[in-house]
């Protein structure tokens, strides 16, 4: 088998007979939104990576890129990811998502892995999806807000809840706070903080735009009606393998729901939060775990993939909230909450100049360092 060459920017040479084509086409068969570049970038052009869990998630990334790129170089040859290339603002983005059917760290950490072999100039990392919400007095979430990983108290804003040690006669100690995303990520965060508690922010409007673009996302991706966002009290339980609705089984008896004001005019909506996201290989579905957890451990949001990439894909991890990590779960509001983080974070990487992303270090030296 011929060797590799590797261009001046760490990619392969395209020459080598080793490469793969592929094309990125628009989500829904129609036009784009972003405008398609027929150039072929170079694979070392590409600065940002973005990395989605689901379809929902990798849908809601492409309608936010500003421009689609064609296809790809190469990959290596033990890539299988699938890649949609494009630019947010003036950052060459490579978005991935994770095989159909796969969730949790394993296959995170894997898709990461591999974006760094075929993109070795990756200098920043972003995880971009939905999440369930954990609600408190000091926390008001309410379904669609964006909960963004944020470092608290000297520790990174990735918690992993099922990572720590069993002592007889103890309750298990947690004792994984993963890696703190990077400083240049970070010093944006506070910077579009300031943007938007002195200027109020556009996401909905945003996300508004794209929809009557693509007239065949609205009915998946626009925000559902405010009634459908309701918060059971804890001890309220979903029966299991009861798929009909929480409106049937459930109801709407106010003696079972947490009562909560209506947003103020002023107020944000969707509403930022920035704290800790806890991570694991599980499925959040315990409303007394999640109460217990956001009381001890001040959790803003459960996911399912970050644990797995803080400390191999230093990166910054960005939830749009779509249930409350209970039994009450229903997709009515994935469509929007994927939207929201995306719009999101666009607008932080519409902060970042692209010089000061060149100036990073690439993410697989970083890792390579130790």
């Amino acid at each position: 088998m011929p060797k590799k060459k590797l261009n001046p920017k760490g990619g392969e040479d395209a020459t080598s007979g080793a490469g793969k084509r592929r094309k990125t086409n628009s989500v829904d068969g129609r036009t784009p939104v972003a405008s398609t570049s027929k150039r072929i970038l170079s694979n070392g052009d590409d600065t940002v990576g973005w990395i989605c869990a689901i379809t929902t998630e990798y849908v809601a990334a492409q309608v936010f890129l500003d421009e689609k790129h064609e296809g790809l170089e190469y990959v290596s040859p033990n890539d299988y990811n699938d890649y949609t290339l494009g630019k947010i603002g003036k950052h060459n983005t490579v978005i991935a998502v994770l095989p159909d059917g796969e969730y949790g760290t394993s296959p995170a950490a894997r898709v990461a892995s591999r974006m760094l072999l075929s993109f070795p100039n990756v200098r920043i990392g972003l995880m971009v999806g939905i999440g369930g919400g954990a609600p408190s007095p000091k926390h008001a979430i309410r379904l669609g807000d964006v909960v963004v990983s944020a470092t608290r108290d000297g520790k990174g804003g990735i918690f992993g809840y099922d990572l720590g040690k069993t002592i007889q006669g103890q309750e298990f100690q947690t004792t994984a706070f993963l890696n703190q995303p990077p400083e240049i990520l970070r010093t944006a965060m506070s910077g579009l903080k300031a943007q938007y508690e002195s200027e109020g922010h556009q996401l909905d409007e945003a996300i508004n735009n794209i929809l009557k673009k693509r007239p065949r996302l609205q009915k998946k991706y626009k925000r559902p009606n405010p009634s459908s966002d309701r918060l059971y009290k804890s001890t309220v339980v979903h029966p299991a393998n009861n798929e009909a609705s929480c409106v049937a089984v459930c109801g709407d008896d106010p003696s079972k729901l947490i009562s909560r004001p209506e947003r103020a005019e002023e107020e944000d909506n969707p509403t930022i939060h920035y704290g800790l996201i806890a991570s694991a290989n599980q499925l959040m579905k315990d409303a007394t775990v999640r109460d217990k957890l956001a009381a001890e451990k001040d959790v803003l949001c459960f996911e399912m993939e970050a644990a797995g990439l803080m400390n191999h894909f230093p990166c910054l991890v960005i939830r749009g909230i779509c249930d409350y990590s209970d039994t009450h779960k229903n997709k009515d509001w994935q469509g929007y909450a994927a939207m929201a983080a995306a719009a999101y974070a666009k607008d932080l990487l519409c902060r970042i100049p692209p010089k000061r992303v060149e100036a990073e270090k690439r993410i697989s030296d970083i890792i390579s360092s130790g």
